[in-house]
Formats: C-alpha cells, sequence, structure tokens
C-alpha cells in the first residue's frame, strides 16, 4: 500500500551558513576598537603622567627662579656693600693727606718765600701752589726743596714772572704738584 500524505509538510528550511570573511571581519573590528580603547587609555594615562611632570618640573623652575633672584639681589647687595666700605677706606685713608701735604709744603719752604694760594685738583691728586719770591734763587731752591719730598712725585714750575710790588722786585711763581697715592 501506498500512503499518500495530503496534509502539508513543513519543510525544513536549508540553514544557511554565514560567510567566513563577515565572521573574521567581525571579530577583527572588535579587536580592533578593543585594541585602540586599550592604547587610548595607555597613552592618555601617559600624557596625562607628562602633563602632571610638566607642571611639577614648571613650579620647580619657578621656585628655583625665586632662589636665583634672591641670589643675585644678595650679590648686588653684597656688591654695593663692598664699593660703599671701599669709599670708607679710601676716605679714611684720605682723611689725614691734606694735612700731610700742607705739612710738607710749609715744612720745606725757604725763607723769603710765601703762598697766595693752594689749589687741589683732581680730587687731591694734582696741587697748584701760587707764590711769591724775593729772588730767582729762592723759587729754585724751594722747587728742589719739593723734588726732595717723598710724598710728591712730580713738580713742575708752571711759570715765573718778575713783578714789582710796594716798590720791591720780586718773582710771582706758579708750582703744580702730583701726590704720590
Amino acid at each position: 500500500m501506498i500512503k499518500v500524505n495530503l496534509l502539508p509538510v513543513k519543510k525544513k528550511k536549508k540553514s544557511r551558513q554565514f560567510p567566513g570573511f563577515i565572521v573574521a571581519m567581525f571579530f577583527i573590528t572588535i579587536a580592533a576598537i578593543a585594541a585602540g580603547v586599550f592604547l587610548s587609555y595607555r597613552y592618555s594615562e601617559k600624557v596625562l603622567a607628562k602633563k602632571s611632570l610638566v607642571a611639577a618640573n614648571d613650579a620647580k623652575i619657578a621656585e628655583l627662579d625665586r632662589k636665583i633672584k634672591s641670589v643675585a639681589d644678595y650679590e648686588k647687595r653684597n656688591q654695593d656693600y663692598k664699593a660703599r666700605k671701599d669709599i670708607i677706606e679710601k676716605l679714611g685713608k684720605n682723611r689725614t693727606l691734606p694735612v700731610k701735604v700742607l705739612d710738607e709744603i710749609s715744612a720745606r719752604l725757604p725763607s723769603g718765600v710765601w703762598f697766595n694760594s693752594v689749589d687741589l685738583q683732581n680730587s687731591g691728586s694734582d696741587i697748584t701752589l701760587q707764590c711769591v719770591a724775593f729772588t730767582n734763587t729762592d723759587v729754585v731752591n724751594y722747587v728742589n726743596n719739593l723734588k726732595g719730598s717723598t710724598l710728591f712725585s712730580d713738580v713742575f714750575l708752571n711759570e715765573s714772572v718778575q713783578s714789582q710790588i710796594s716798590g720791591f722786585n720780586v718773582y710771582t711763581f706758579s708750582l703744580i704738584i702730583k701726590v704720590k697715592a
């Protein structure tokens, strides 16, 4: 006997296979996204670490700049102090110099010679004397006496002019003297 089934039979659908390249592409894409997220996270951490290092270095540089400025201020104050100290020491040493110079000029003065004026120039290193003498010999003796002094380095007779004062013939002369330092 033959059996005939008139009832419709459900046909099984053939299962279709996904193409392999789509599955492979899906997994490759997922792996690429995962790698991108991982690398992005890792490099963002490195960037944050570098930024914090830069900020720390900037703070350290600012602190060192303040220290350098304070050291420069200290050195400037120290130089000012040394300059003032040198000036004070120089003034202390030169305090007695005018007294010594005038004492030496008057001690070497022969009789027959007298001063009209004494001028200090170049902060006391050059002295100009205006003098009067009875004879030319007195002028020469005074110049030679001053040249023999250990306090003076150079003595120059600038001019000597014979003139008449109150009926007497006298010699008016000027000297330029350099004081040793």
